[in-house]
């Protein structure tokens, strides 16, 4: 590794890990009505496959879809089918749901129990295990992991790295489960290392997480695994940038990490992977930080579908003084204004602001102190795309390289002029698909 090798641009907004960094896993109670939209991926939304009335269990299978991008939905609790309908989506608005009433009585599909000899499956058997398990990648983009570990045949994996970064501000549940779970995420990487015959395998983590670094150190001290400490910049937990930082090569305008010989898994998808294969267990829980504006922060694992109401409840916030509720964190997260909104797969943490931290900026002129362009790591002209926009020249975008934007949010966060550049930019995606 070229010890001097990081991305061009980026940023260094408050970290605020502090919250919640030394607070344990707790399993959080679950509530009594979950909701679980059939779209929690990138990709094709699932099916309904299941009726009102019918009765589950945790791991039942409850939305399908037979294209390739896309990944099933499995009830997290036992209990009734009480409604079929569009509700709340933390992401798209609204989008049709199956919404269960939980019996309490938590009880498995009989298919969830250790398996024996999973060293001796074969590659082809480990990405049906993964597909069928619903899982996605957890560090955000939710794209559907079992058509990474399936790159075309002229695109080899030499390198793999595991994703440790966690570069968003205030979320901390990476770290937590590299220091809590690290053992069953280095299995995770073995499983992973077996399917693509990557040659290197690399820990990605950046140095504000000592304790992370020191487990994953010692868990890989006789192994043929690397872990690589960074110094903090964000968004350094994205692909490209990772990329960059680690092995100093660049991924190509509009190209995926596979056409420069990589990989990159988030950490909590190496678990999911695991216990997937290891245990058949589907993707319906995970765990995401509570932080902010609550009495009792931590990290917290968590059933999809459980409502963002439940939760703060459970972390005791003051709802007479909340501001904003985002989900996510403070770059990249999306905020709520329902309450009943869901966790899904994707959901990362919350971040609740009281009202005295929610400003409203008031958007001014452009400066063209090209501040933006600097700290852009996708190389693209972030103001120039918000002028175009305002104008609805949407021909104009392609040739910007709209589309090379990770809406990871620096530009808008560096801008003097307070322009809300990302929201521009996702409107320009919506305008050229």
């Amino acid at each position: 590794m070229n010890k001097s090798a990081t991305f061009r641009g980026g940023i260094h907004p408050p970290e605020n890990k502090h919250l919640s960094h030394d607070r344990e896993i707790t399993p959080l109670p679950t509530p009594e009505i979950l909701v679980f939209p059939l779209s929690q991926h990138t990709g094709a939304p699932c099916q309904p496959v299941v009726q009102k009335g019918d009765k589950v269990k945790r791991g039942t299978l409850i939305g399908s879809c037979e294209k390739l991008i896309s990944s099933p939905v499995h009830s997290s609790v036992s209990g009734t089918v009480k409604a079929i309908e569009n509700t709340a989506h933390p992401v798209i608005g609204r989008f049709q749901s199956i919404v269960i009433e939980n019996d309490k009585q938590d009880l498995a599909e009989e298919s969830i129990s250790p398996k024996q000899n999973t060293e001796r499956l074969s590659a082809d058997e480990i990405i049906k295990i993964v597909r069928n398990a619903g899982i996605v990648g957890l560090g955000g983009a939710a794209f559907p992991t079992h058509v990474k570990l399936s790159p075309p045949k002229e695109k080899t994996i030499k390198t793999f790295i595991a994703n440790g970064i966690e570069c968003e501000p205030y979320l901390t549940c990476d770290q937590r489960l590299m220091m809590e779970m690290g053992k069953e995420i280095i299995e995770g990487i073995k499983i992973v290392k077996k399917v693509i015959s990557a040659a290197r395998c690399i820990i990605a983590i950046e140095n504000n997480k000592p304790e992370a670094i020191e487990q994953m150190k010692e868990l890989t001290r006789n192994e043929n695994i690397e872990v690589i400490v960074l110094k903090v910049k964000y968004p350094q937990g994205g692909e490209k940038q990772l990329i960059k930082s680690v092995l100093g090569k660049e991924v190509p305008s509009g190209g995926l990490p596979m056409d420069v010989g990589v990989l990159v898994q988030n950490v909590g998808t190496l678990l999911a992977i695991y216990e997937a294969v290891k245990f058949a267990k589907p993707l319906y829980e995970r765990v995401i930080t509570v932080t902010g504006a609550v009495k009792n922060p931590g990290n917290y694992l968590v059933r999809i579908g459980t409502p963002i109401k439940d939760i703060l409840d459970f972390c005791q916030a003051d709802w007479d003084n909340i501001g904003r509720i985002i989900l996510g964190g403070p770059m990249m997260g999306i905020s709520q204004q329902d309450i009943q909104t869901p966790v899904i797969k994707g959901t990362s943490g919350i971040l609740v602001q009281s009202k005295d931290e929610t400003i409203e900026d008031r958007e001014l002129t452009c400066i063209r102190c090209g501040r933006c362009v600097d700290a852009c790591p996708a190389y693209i002209l972030p103001t120039q795309i918000a002028k175009v926009v305002k104008a609805e020249k949407w021909e104009r975008l392609n040739a910007l390289h709209i589309r090379d934007c990770i809406e990871c949010g620096a530009c808008a966060y560096i801008c003097p002029s307070k322009i809300p550049l990302v929201q521009y930019i996702k409107l320009g995606k919506l305008k050229t698909k």
